[in-house]
């Protein structure tokens, strides 16, 4: 297949498992950067903001989940443009110690719940 045949657009999937060592630091990042986007609590964005303010107090993975930007992790990456992303958190069981604690292939057939966002 020539270069001029072969699609422009490429996926890129990236896996981590972050170890939260500080959740009362990781919700007060997230609660600072919702005050940011929604600025004062009025009007409509009140109720928006009062459940993304009560979400990142409860879990971590939602705390973690609003401060993530896959825009951020591609931005200053030349000759790229991000077209669509998608991401998600979840709380799971992880045991660093365990040798099948690494095996995508078993989660890649739920991917349920991801945000979806085209800029």
């Amino acid at each position: 297949m020539s270069t001029s045949e072969t699609s422009r657009f490429v996926r890129l999937r990236v896996e981590m498992v972050l170890e939260i060592t500080d959740a009362e630091a990781l919700s007060g990042t997230a609660l600072e950067s919702i005050a940011a986007e929604y600025g004062e609590p009025d009007g409509e964005s009140a109720e928006e903001r009062m459940q993304a303010e009560s979400a990142v107090r409860e879990d971590g993975a939602e705390a973690l989940a609003s401060l993530v930007d896959p825009f951020d992790l591609v931005s200053e990456v030349p000759g790229v443009e991000l077209t669509q992303a998608s991401w998600s958190c979840e709380t799971v069981d992880y045991d660093p110690e365990d040798p099948d604690a690494w095996d995508l292939d078993e989660e890649r057939d739920g991917d349920e719940g991801d945000d979806d966002v085209a800029p």
